[in-house]
């Protein structure tokens, strides 16, 4: 069963995620991002009431509706998959979130104030595409915040291993400055959260294997198997220093 299925796995693991978290810091994210985090980041990159903000592959959207809820923000998110806008609309209710399906790039003909790229930046090998998209749908001033899983290329070894590595392209962090730089942004505040991630990656991990049987029945074996072996690795590599974890927020002079 494929993960953009986003229905059976959504339900599958909601128990799990809820309590690899701890209380309050889980709002229906589908990454290592706690709501602290997520705050953290809508801070630095100044989102506000009436602020125009796309979310680049939001899934179901559950720090954009965080942000939403709480910032007073006009909100859009983009996704390729129905099953998550579906979720996300659901979700949203009454709060004034928009989504629309599609491929990316390109982003929509708006203009926005801030474009966010949460947990999903490793998952372009064309990043400087993706980043010209968001340059150009900002207006001046306008902030790209974004989350960076930072270290050198997979091996031929680490690609087999790590389930879906079609969506795993890492990158090191001064090519990322400098396709920021050549679409015109500017890295204004950037932080290490390497060792928080590894924390929860962690603790998800331990809660997965705890509802294998669970979650396996839902989504089938090989899924579960899939989930676990993956955040293995992730628990692996952030624990190691194979792969740094950072909060990025560039703004475009």
């Amino acid at each position: 069963m494929r993960q953009d299925v986003r229905d059976p796995f959504t339900a599958a693991l909601e128990r799990a995620r809820q309590e690899a978290y701890p209380p309050g810091e889980y709002v229906g994210q589908e990454s290592f991002l706690s709501a602290g985090e997520i705050r953290r980041l809508a801070d630095h990159a100044r989102i506000g009431p009436g602020l125009a903000v796309l979310d680049v592959c939001c899934g179901v959207a559950g720090p954009g509706r965080l942000i939403t809820a709480e910032r007073g923000c006009r909100y859009l998110g983009v996704d390729s998959s129905p099953s998550a806008l579906r979720i996300a609309r659901e979700l949203a209710g009454d709060l004034p979130c928009r989504f629309e399906q599609g491929s990316v790039p390109p982003l929509p003909d708006e203009g926005f104030d801030v474009v966010l790229l949460l947990e999903t930046m490793l998952a372009f090998p064309d990043r400087p595409a993706v980043l010209a998209e968001a340059a150009r749908v900002l207006g001046p001033g306008g902030r790209f915040a974004c989350t960076l899983e930072e270290g050198r290329p997979l091996t031929p070894d680490e690609r087999a291993a790590m389930p879906d590595a079609d969506t795993v392209w890492l990158v090191e962090l001064g090519e990322v400055t400098a396709m920021l730089r050549n679409a015109g942004l500017t890295v204004v505040w950037q932080e290490d959260w390497t060792a928080a991630h590894a924390g929860t990656a962690t603790a998800l991990l331990g809660s997965f294997r705890a509802h294998e049987a669970d979650i396996g029945n839902r989504v089938g074996a090989r899924a579960v198997d899939e989930l676990i072996a993956a955040h293995e690795l992730w628990v692996d590599w952030l624990g190691s220093g194979r792969v740094r974890k950072l909060a990025m927020v560039a703004e475009k002079r």
